[in-house]
């Protein structure tokens, strides 16, 4: 077989850069899939998104839950999976419950996401 014939060995070439600059760790793979899982439900991302959005950075749940036709338990099931998952945290204040978005935890998905591709055009969600 001649130099001609011999297939190029795939070090010799590099065909594209990597996409991220290392792997993800073990932990964080765990600690992202959990918050991906949370928002893989219509209800939850939708959630996250009207309190993300709320005036003052913050939701009472009396203010989102008529976004729903859902029963409050539903509601509040929904909120709790998203606090677990480390997306929002909340307060009582008498009989309401308040909650923000922590914005650490959007941060580190954001940077997942925008390093997979960064020459990738913007995703917009109306």
């Amino acid at each position: 077989m001649s130099n001609q014939d011999r297939l190029p060995d795939v070090a010799d070439e590099a065909c594209c850069t990597p996409l991220v600059q290392e792997p993800l760790s073990v932990d964080a793979t765990v600690e992202l899939a959990r918050m991906f899982k949370a928002m893989g439900d219509p209800v939850r991302l939708r959630l996250l998104s009207l309190v993300a959005s709320h005036a003052g950075g913050e939701a009472c749940v009396c203010d989102i839950s008529g976004s729903f036709d859902l029963s409050q338990p539903t509601i509040s099931h929904h909120l709790k999976v998203l606090r677990q998952a480390g997306l929002l945290d909340c307060e009582r204040r008498g009989t309401w419950v308040y909650y923000w978005v922590i914005p650490a935890a959007l941060q580190q998905l954001s940077s997942i996401l925008s390093s997979a591709d960064p020459t990738a055009d913007t995703l917009v969600i109306a």
